[in-house]
């Protein structure tokens, strides 16, 4: 039975909340959700404390009861999801069902080591999940260019996407990224060795907003992929280029007139690069000091031409530098005493933090023969 009051319909055996009398204290909004308030019932508290769970314990309390495994498989709990524990064991279809559940809500998302996880699986994630923001995609080996593409049709507010060893990425991968993830910041694209400059040229003229860009191993980049980097990512500020060994002082001197923001730079293996690039970034770069004023870390490991000059430069110019990566490739001083940092690089940056490390090799044979070797690297007096 239904009548009409004041033109809104209602039901004679609606129950309504017994009214507050005269100095009786009015209900709190705990109170008032426990009585079954608007949208807010016990329901709507354990949907609160299920969103602070994380997977393990959403999957057990999905098995307490048909309530509690409605709330703890809601996609509004399951926002930030993290699958490196359970590698060996996620599949294609375990991707496609959690897309399904989590639809929008997702925002990051981690596949770390899942090698059996590949194009099609992700590609049904990227028309379900086109909120997410953060994807770990390292080291799932299967995937090619497609999963690129379908990020780029669906997932536009891609910021973070990390491609280590994907092995299969190409240019086109990069090419897509550029023309539908204009938002994205960082990139890491290591081991990725059939990238080069066409790839980096694409990408960074769609995604100029790029602040972390790691480009370790990718051998086939040149000088002119560096200065597409310069020309077109002014907000870059961590940049990775280990083991990139064509790329010589050219390339960098273009990095830093045109990236202003750059804090750390690995330039690790890079065994073409001499006093000259970091000499001109400290003197002979007109613009130099506003563009490595925020520097604050430096790998030159196995970078064999750089000398002592170059320390001293940077300790003029890089007031902010805290730590400096020097591992010589001549492992021939493993015997002598680390030698005494230039006198104007203590000076001017005394809490410098400076990681030197020389490679054990083996000593040579004792002389007389009576000393017994325990091992390839001591002798023991």
């Amino acid at each position: 039975m239904r009548r009409e009051m004041n033109g809104v319909t209602k039901s004679r055996f609606e129950v309504r909340p017994r009214p507050a009398l005269r100095g009786e204290a009015r209900p709190g909004p705990v109170e008032e959700a426990l009585r079954g308030g608007p949208g807010r019932g016990i329901s709507y508290f354990c949907s609160r404390i299920f969103s602070f769970l994380d997977v393990v314990t959403l999957c057990r309390c999905a098995q307490v009861s048909r309530a509690w495994n409605v709330l703890a498989l809601d996609g509004s709990n399951w926002q930030r999801i993290d699958l490196f524990d359970f590698q060996r064991d996620i599949e294609g279809r375990v991707v496609e069902n959690i897309s399904k559940r989590c639809g929008g809500f997702l925002r990051k998302l981690s596949l770390r080591g899942c090698q059996g996880v590949g194009d099609n699986a992700l590609r049904t994630f990227a028309q379900n999940c086109r909120n997410i923001e953060v994807l770990n995609l390292n080291g799932c080996t299967k995937i090619t260019d497609a999963t690129c593409t379908s990020l780029s049709k669906f997932c536009s507010k891609l910021r973070h996407l990390d491609l280590a060893s994907c092995t299969s990425i190409t240019n086109l991968s990069l090419k897509a990224l550029s023309e539908g993830c204009p938002l994205l910041e960082q990139l890491i694209i290591s081991w990725c060795d059939q990238v080069t400059k066409d790839g980096i040229q694409a990408l960074v003229r769609g995604c100029g907003g790029l602040r972390a860009l790691s480009l370790k191993g990718c051998t086939q980049l040149e000088d002119e992929a560096l200065k597409f980097i310069g020309a077109h990512c002014p907000e870059l500020v961590t940049l990775n280029l280990q083991t990139c060994l064509q790329i010589t002082d050219d390339g960098l001197i273009t990095i830093c007139r045109g990236c202003h923001k750059l804090q750390s730079l690995c330039a690790s293996g890079c065994s073409n690069i001499t006093d000259a690039i970091l000499n001109a970034l400290g003197q002979n770069c007109p613009r130099l000091r506003a563009n490595c004023h925020e520097l604050e870390k430096m790998d030159l490991e196995e970078c064999v031409q750089i000398t002592d000059s170059t320390l001293i430069q940077l300790s003029i110019h890089c007031p902010r530098l805290q730590v400096l990566v020097s591992i010589p490739k001549d492992t021939s001083s493993i015997f002598l005493p680390r030698p005494p940092l230039p006198f104007s690089l203590q000076t001017h940056l005394p809490n410098i933090k400076v990681h030197a490390y020389f490679a054990p090799v083996t000593p040579p044979p004792s002389v007389g023969g009576s000393r017994q070797r325990f091992c390839r690297c001591c002798i023991i007096l």
